[in-house]
């Protein structure tokens, strides 16, 4: 059986490649999307229901699984109402407050909700063996990340770099938010040994590009990961759709979960 999906913000750039990509999977079905007031002329040609609000596509959709790339605001409304009709909706959206992403840990124990700031498996991947990376160079490398993106995105740094930098404080016991420097000007001093820098390049169309650094006594390895399209990253969400659509509520599920099963 096909696993129904709703795009939520369909006239977007990641929105319209979603449809695009769950138009030609065979285990997908294309059953409403989403879009501002001033983008539905010439929805119909998509042959599902559309409409100007998810509550008011869902009125005609029963059961299908929601993907949403848009903003902190709008996701939220989202997570709300999955929480308030138990519909499951996988978030790709980037920027949460870490109230918000609290907001989204309650509203999962309500409904199968699915949330990851990259999408791509090669990211989650290179999460998963970055701390094995950080234990065996030892405390002697200082920890760097520098991501590239294209000028249009509005939070700084990436929800990926984000992720990442936590990734490695994690495997050197310490909290991100303590160790992080995003900005360095002026007569700053020597760098401390306790801390990891993310800084941020914007330009271009750059899909993402993400490098981490650990640069050591004599030598420096860069591990660097680019996306070349949104293809990479839509392509993860309509994994984890079809994933979450088995799932029962009870946790903020993640790439990681959804690979290890």
């Amino acid at each position: 059986m096909k696993c129904p999906l709703i795009i939520n913000g369909a006239g977007g750039r990641m929105g319209a490649t979603l449809v695009r990509l769950a138009q030609s999977d065979s285990e997908l079905a294309l059953a409403g999307v989403v879009v501002p007031s001033s983008r539905v002329q010439g929805l119909e040609s998509l042959g599902c229901p559309f409409g100007k609000s998810l509550g008011e596509v869902l009125k005609t959709v029963k059961g299908a699984v929601v993907i949403d790339f848009t903003s902190p605001e709008a996701s939220l409304g989202t997570v709300r109402l999955a929480a308030e009709t138990g519909m499951a909706a996988v978030i790709g959206t980037t920027g949460f407050t870490p109230e918000q992403l609290d907001e989204l840990r309650a509203a999962a124990r309500q409904a199968p909700l699915f949330w990851a700031s990259n999408m791509s498996v090669g990211i989650n991947t290179l999460l998963a063996v970055l701390p094995e990376l950080v234990k065996k160079l030892g405390p002697a490398y200082d920890l760097e990340i520098m991501e590239i993106h294209h000028n249009k995105k509005k939070d700084a740094p990436s929800g990926t770099a984000l992720k990442l930098g936590e990734c490695l404080a994690e495997a050197r016991g310490w909290e991100l938010r303590e160790k992080a420097c995003c900005c360095r000007e002026g007569i700053i001093g020597e760098r401390p040994r306790e801390e990891i820098g993310l800084q941020t390049l914007r330009g271009g169309d750059v899909v993402g590009d993400h490098t981490i650094y650990f640069f050591g006594p004599g030598e420096r390895i860069e591990v660097t990961h680019r996306a070349h399209s949104r293809d990479t990253l839509a392509l993860g969400a309509l994994r984890a759709a079809k994933w979450l659509h088995s799932q029962k509520p009870g946790k903020l599920y993640s790439m990681a979960d959804m690979l290890m099963a």
